[in-house]
C-alpha cells in the first residue's frame, strides 16, 4: 500500500508596513543600532498599529495570499491550525476568526500554543490528518502580534521582537516528498525563564497586574540562551542522524529567528555553510510563531523539489524540536 504523505504545496506571509527601526529604538530605551545588530542580528522588525488589529489580521493576510497562489476555493480548506501566543482573545480561537475573515466556512479550526515552536508542533498536528487520510487541505499558520505583549521600556525584549506571520497549505501526496519526520521536545521547568506574569487563571488581570506591568513578555536572556543554543543544535543535528542525513544531504536549514548567534550554532553542530541558512532576522526580528513560515515565504523563490529541509525552533515553556520535510514543488 502506497504510503501517503503531507506536503507543502504553497506558503505565503504576511508582515505588517510599520518599520520599527533600532534607531528608533534608541530613542526609547538605553540601547543602541551597533550592540543590538552585534548581540542578535537584527536591524528592524515590523509592527502591526491600529485599534483592534489583532493576530487575526496577519493569519488572514497569510491565508489569503495562500489560497490565490494555490488556487484553492477557501470552502474547499478542512481544516485550519494556528500556532500563536498572543490570540486576538482567550476564546474564540484566532483559527476560527481567521476562518470566518476569509470564507472557509466548511473548515474546523483551533488553536496551538507552544512560543518560538508553534508552527513546527502545528505543522506536524496537520500532518497527521493528512496522512490518516481524514483531510485533504489543511493550512497552517503560524503568526504572532508581539508588540502586544512587549515592554517597550525593558531594553532586554523590546529589541528582539516583532510582529508577522505566514501559512502553508498541507495536501496529500503519493510521492516520497513532504513532512518525512519530526523530533518534538518540551520541559515545563523552563517556564520561569520565558513566559507572561499575568492575565491566566493562575494570576488574574487586576488593575495591581497592570499597573506592575505584568502582562507582558519576561525573559531571562542568558539561561535562555544557553538552553536555546544547545537543544535547538541537538535536536536538529538528532533527526539527522535518526534518519542518516549528512550536512552534504541538506539543501536548507531553516532555524527559528531569535538571535543571530542561535542561527550560528545550530548551523555549526549540523555541519552546514551560511550559504544554506534562511536567515530574515535582520528585517523581521522574532516573530514567535511567525519565523519559519515567513523564511519560507520569503526563499521560496530558490526552494526546488526534492530539496531536503531541516526546520529547527527553540521557544518558551520550554519547547523544541525539528522536522525533516522534502520540498515537493519547484518554483514558480
Amino acid at each position: 500500500m502506497t504510503k501517503i504523505r503531507a506536503a507543502i504545496t504553497g506558503v505565503h506571509g504576511y508582515v505588517p508596513d510599520y518599520v520599527l527601526t533600532n534607531h528608533e529604538l534608541e530613542t526609547m530605551v538605553d540601547t543602541n543600532d551597533e550592540w543590538i545588530r552585534s548581540r542578535t542580528g537584527i536591524e528592524e522588525r515590523r509592527i502591526l498599529k491600529g485599534e483592534g488589529q489583532g493576530t487575526s489580521v496577519i493569519g488572514a493576510e497569510a491565508v489569503k495570499g495562500l489560497l490565490a497562489k494555490t488556487n484553492t476555493k477557501a470552502e474547499e480548506v478542512d481544516l485550519i491550525i494556528c500556532a500563536t501566543v498572543t490570540p486576538d482573545m482567550p476564546f474564540p480561537a484566532t483559527a476560527n476568526i481567521v476562518a470566518d475573515m476569509v470564507g472557509a466556512k466548511n473548515a474546523f479550526g483551533y488553536d496551538l500554543s507552544a512560543a518560538c515552536s508553534g508552527f513546527l508542533y502545528a505543522l506536524a498536528t496537520g500532518a497527521q490528518f493528512i496522512q490518516s487520510g481524514t483531510y485533504k487541505k489543511v493550512v497552517i499558520i503560524g503568526a504572532d502580534k508581539m508588540s502586544s505583549i512587549i515592554d517597550y521600556t525593558d531594553r532586554a525584549t523590546c529589541i528582539i521582537f516583532g510582529d508577522g506571520g505566514g501559512a502553508v497549505m498541507l495536501e496529500p501526496t503519493e510521492e516520497d516528498l513532504g513532512v518525512m519526520d519530526s523530533i518534538l521536545k518540551s520541559d515545563g521547568s523552563g517556564a520561569p525563564y520565558l513566559h507572561m506574569k499575568a492575565g491566566g487563571s493562575r494570576k488574574p488581570a487586576t488593575a495591581e497586574t497592570v499597573a506592575q506591568r505584568e502582562h507582558f513578555a519576561f525573559q531571562e536572556g542568558s539561561t535562555v540562551f544557553k538552553f536555546a543554543v544547545t537543544n535547538m543544535a541537538d535536536v536538529a543535528a538528532e533527526v539527522m542522524e535518526k534518519n542518516n542525513l549528512t550536512s552534504d544531504d541538506i539543501s536548507w536549514l531553516v532555524p527559528h529567528q531569535a538571535n543571530k548567534r542561535i542561527i550560528d550554532a545550530t548551523a555549526r553542530r549540523m555541519g552546514v555553510g551560511d550559504d544554506k541558512v534562511m536567515l530574515n532576522i535582520q528585517r523581521y526580528g522574532n516573530t514567535t510563531a511567525g519565523t519559519l513560515p515567513l523564511c519560507l515565504w520569503d526563499y521560496e523563490p530558490q526552494l526546488k523539489k526534492g530539496d531536503n529541509i531541516i526546520l529547527a525552533a527553540f521557544g518558551g515553556g520550554f519547547t523544541w524540536g525539528a522536522t525533516w520535510l522534502k520540498w515537493a514543488y519547484d518554483p514558480k
